[in-house]
């Protein structure tokens, strides 16, 4: 294998640290991580909604479901982004319960009979998937080369593009909405189509500080716009109780049951998967090293947070790729704002009420700032994807294949309907068949026939060797002491650092270019690129 990588550490005049390890002032903190909560709230609560109403539980089981969910989400989200031992990647990530998992646990619970009986059964094989997960942390981080940036990149584009219809379901009311009347008015499609414009006026128009808190304020603009024509229902908050907390083991105490249990520990494996390509699209963003060590402790977060979600009532966890969306869009970048974001979510796990008035968002205004979100994550796919050479045949199969089949649950339900309970549960999720897809046609194509490649220079990525203020001079209308980034976000006097600026490509068509191996080069992530 060939190999591109330099020795040294990129350097960063001006800057005594990375911008990930920033610790802002309180006030931005409050702000920024407040704004992470509002953009994860709907996508973390859909969750326990959907596998409370399959198992068909009561209304106050339910919100016990949602309100055990955001609790674990924050110290979930703390453990990650801030670190302890070697669990967290210490990166912006946000915990959130993965959507690959709704199906395979709808059947699981199902099979168990429904109520909190499922539960419990649902309980003990995600516990036991957690653990499987910290165990196999260290292992999985060191496959990572068996995931170059056709699979990573095919991977991201799938959730997004899996997302993109749930935010334009909200966009029109609501999946509660279905089959009335109502789905798809107009009125719906204003509320979501006015916070969308919104959004982007505020970034294309807005002052620096303003247009990082474009989706905030266009979560509270669309909101505010629907309680003035009557449309915004706070009488839940009302009758909501002011404190709860979630203890453990509160349906009691989890079965351990062996086909469950495999249906999780695979479903995790998938997620592992997917946390692995997160962990690289943030790195991507924000131009931090990512390398194997960073991977497996960003797993070990994730069995941990997974053990956490069965010991309090909740579900498996991820790095959620929602918010890389908002970390681009904002390019506030600093891992204590999702401390903050933790923060906040512990509050709304213990505070119904306040919980209560969050989810009080009208669905359609949600799905207006879902939109520009969830496409800003399957655009992170992409761009990975460019580091693919997709004019070699057998890449450009592997990203084709695995996107038809990721849209074979949505287009073609009925077809795994046919199939057998357990293979059902694994597959009937885009994610988890596009995900699969992407991963063995790379072993048939690029690893099995031992194909030449190079490794990605994430050191080049994050210091291309450019003086800054040289190759990004700021515009003439921008005070140099202050300037600002496209998104109106205030940054340093001549950083070298601009998530932005596009990274090193590979040489345009043409002859073969192999490069000289360097043997005491640093360990990096190990994404093979057929060269040609």
């Amino acid at each position: 294998m060939a190999r591109v990588s330099r020795q040294h550490h990129p350097q960063f005049p001006n800057q005594s640290t990375h911008p990930v390890d920033e610790v802002l002032p309180v006030g931005k903190l409050t702000l920024y991580g407040f704004q992470h909560v509002l953009a994860f709230y709907a996508a973390a609560v859909i969750v326990p909604i959907l596998l409370g109403n399959a198992l068909e539980l009561s209304h106050e089981q339910l919100v016990y479901l949602i309100n055990a969910d955001l609790f674990t989400c924050g110290i979930a989200s703390i453990i990650q982004a801030l670190g302890v031992w070697k669990i967290g990647a210490r990166m912006p990530l946000v915990q959130g319960v993965t959507f690959t998992a709704v199906s395979p646990m709808i059947a699981i619970g199902q099979g168990a009979g429904g109520g909190t009986a499922g539960l419990l059964v649902v309980y003990g094989a995600v516990i036991t998937a957690g653990i499987a997960t910290f165990l196999f942390a260290p292992f999985f981080s060191k496959l990572v080369k068996y995931f170059p940036p056709v699979v990573i990149g095919t991977i991201l584009t799938i959730i997004g593009m899996t997302l993109i219809p749930q935010a334009l379901q909200d966009a029109a009311g609501g999946a509660q909405l279905i089959g009335k009347p109502e789905y798809g008015d107009l009125k719906n499609l204003g509320y979501a189509l006015g916070t969308l414009l919104f959004i982007l006026a505020v970034v294309r128009i807005g002052k620096p500080y303003l247009s990082s808190l474009a989706v905030l304020l266009g979560l509270v603009g669309g909101t505010a716009v629907a309680w003035a024509f009557g449309d915004v229902d706070f009488s839940a908050v009302q009758h909501a109780d002011w404190f709860g907390v979630s203890t453990p083991f509160h349906y009691g105490m989890p079965k351990f049951e062996p086909f469950p249990i495999i249906a999780m520990v695979v479903v995790m494996l998938i997620t592992m998967v997917e946390t692995t390509g997160d962990v690289y699209a943030i790195g991507e963003i924000t131009r931090k090293r990512v390398d194997n060590d960073t991977v497996a402790r960003a797993l070990r977060a994730d069995g941990v947070a997974t053990v956490l979600g069965g010991l309090f009532n909740s579900f498996p966890y991820v790095a959620f790729a929602e918010n890389i969306g908002l970390v681009r869009m904002s390019r506030v970048m600093s891992r204590f704002v999702v401390v903050a974001a933790g923060v906040f979510m512990i509050a709304l796990g213990l505070l119904p009420k306040v919980g209560s008035l969050v989810a009080a968002i009208p669905h359609p205004v949600l799905g207006g700032a879902a939109i520009s979100m969830f496409g800003m994550v399957a655009t992170v796919g992409i761009q990975i994807l460019g580091k693919a050479d997709l004019r070699e045949e057998r890449n450009a199969l592997i990203l084709a294949v695995s996107l038809g089949a990721a849209m074979l649950p949505t287009a073609v339900a009925p077809f795994f309907d046919r199939m057998p309970e357990g293979v059902r549960a694994v597959l009937n999720s885009g994610i988890t068949l596009g995900g699969l897809t992407a991963i063995l046609l790379n072993l048939l194509f690029n690893v099995f026939t031992r194909r030449n490649a190079v490794e990605i220079d994430w050191d080049e990525m994050e210091d291309d060797g450019e003086p800054a203020d040289a190759a990004y001079p700021p515009p003439a209308d921008q005070d140099p002491a202050g300037a600002a980034d496209p998104l109106g976000v205030p940054g340093p006097a001549a950083a070298p650092y601009d998530p932005q600026r596009p990274a090193r490509h590979f040489p345009p068509p043409g002859p073969a270019r192999h490069f000289p191996q360097h043997p005491q080069a640093p360990q990096g992530p190990h994404w093979d690129m057929p060269t040609h």
